[in-house]
């Protein structure tokens, strides 16, 4: 269903501090129907891939190399208008200016370790969850 589903992954430091309970909780309570979820580790190689759209920014290798540092949780999230509901669930990428409630003001560490990643677009949505779920794995 274009436009019903977002990607989604907890972070490692997020993770590591034990707030996968906690962020899946607030998905659920905003809405969100969990459609796939693994818990897995990517590579400095798999998170340069994922990320690549960043290669030419300044944080690209201390992106990959955080990202990389301990297992994540990738989800699909499901509801209608998935990718800018769960935009504004996440709160801004700093913490600092995200709104009181949202996942990143309650469990992110820092505008780097931001507790979780959500797609930008309904494109975007696709191929990320095609990174890390193949389609049996989606229902």
């Amino acid at each position: 269903m274009a436009g019903n589903r977002t990607f989604s992954m907890i972070k490692p430091h997020a993770v590591a501090d034990n707030h996968i309970g906690g962020i899946l909780k607030l998905m659920e309570e905003g809405g969100f129907r969990i459609v796939a979820m693994k818990k897995t580790q990517l590579s400095a190689q798999q998170a340069g891939k994922f990320y690549e759209v960043h290669s030419e920014r300044p944080f690209y290798g201390e992106l990959c190399e955080m990202m990389s540092a301990g297992p994540i949780v990738a989800l699909i999230l499901e509801k209608e208008n998935a990718v800018a509901d769960f935009r504004k669930l996440i709160g801004a990428t700093d913490p600092a200016e995200a709104e009181p409630g949202t996942i990143r003001s309650i469990y992110a560490k820092s505008k780097g370790e931001n507790a979780v990643h959500g797609s930008d677009s309904d494109e975007n949505a696709a191929i990320e969850s095609a990174f890390f779920f193949s389609g049996f794995e989606r229902y």
